[in-house]
């Protein structure tokens, strides 16, 4: 099973989270790009961008934040975080 969570911050305080599980047999790039759309369908975001500080993050953490250099148009909080939860 895969989890990842997604939580909107600003200002130090939690907005809005989700959890999405994915139990499909799909690589874990796909199931973390699946998730992480899923999370800004959601959450009503325009889907943010890798940038390679994100993907440095997430290659050795598992997680990575999503700060407005990462979105198009104007966000009204401060960073989108995503952390895996669970894999297999």
């Amino acid at each position: 099973m895969f989890r990842m969570w997604g939580k909107l911050w600003k200002q130090n305080h939690l907005l809005s989270d989700m959890t999405v599980t994915d139990d499909s047999d799909d690589t874990r790039t796909h199931k973390v790009f699946r998730a992480l759309e899923e999370i800004c369908l959601d959450m009503d975001l325009g889907k943010p961008i890798w940038l390679d500080s994100n993907i440095r993050d997430f290659q050795r953490h598992s997680r990575t934040r999503f700060t407005q250099d990462s979105f198009i148009e104007q966000i009204e909080f401060d960073f989108l975080e995503i952390h895996v939860i669970e894999e297999d």
